[in-house]
């Protein structure tokens, strides 16, 4: 585990990051995901309010005990924002998440993860799935060694 001093240091990098690498996020949100110009700059501010307010709110977390393996499944229509509000919510308590995004946006997914990666999230804490929704979702729900389910979509 994390202790969370250093779990603050590595979420808000992780706003950071999101941030610094605004023009690639903005061109992939247009690209991928068909945002407008407004949408696209709401969406990586929505996602970097999720991250800032998840790292506060775990900092006062004193023993808080985590849930386990999290499975973390995002919609199409906002795959930066959703995408990472829930794998933050999962990882700021501890838990490990396995982050399945919406078929139609993978590109703004991976790179939202190769962030969280660089700003220091073990893998071994998120595991990116790439897939079919309703084969690699049915899967992933049902199996016997998940531990939660934030699903949005």
């Amino acid at each position: 585990t994390i202790p969370n001093e250093e779990k603050t240091i590595i979420l808000n990098k992780i706003a950071d990051l999101y941030e610094k690498n605004f023009i690639e996020i903005f061109a992939i949100l247009t690209r991928e995901a068909g945002k407008t110009i407004s949408d696209a700059i709401s969406e990586i501010r929505e996602a970097v309010d999720f991250i800032r307010y998840y790292s506060f709110e775990s900092s006062k977390l004193t023993d808080s005990k985590p849930l386990g393996k999290i499975v973390c499944i995002s919609p199409w229509n906002f795959p930066l924002a959703i995408f990472t509000g829930q794998i933050i919510a999962a990882l700021s308590v501890g838990n490990a998440v396995l982050a399945k995004p919406a078929d139609y946006t993978p590109i703004i997914a991976i790179r939202a993860v190769e962030l969280m990666y660089k700003a220091g999230v073990p893998r071994t804490s998120l595991q990116l799935l790439i897939g079919d929704g309703p084969i690699l979702g049915d899967a992933l729900v049902t199996n016997k060694f998940i531990d939660g389910i934030c699903f949005t979509g």
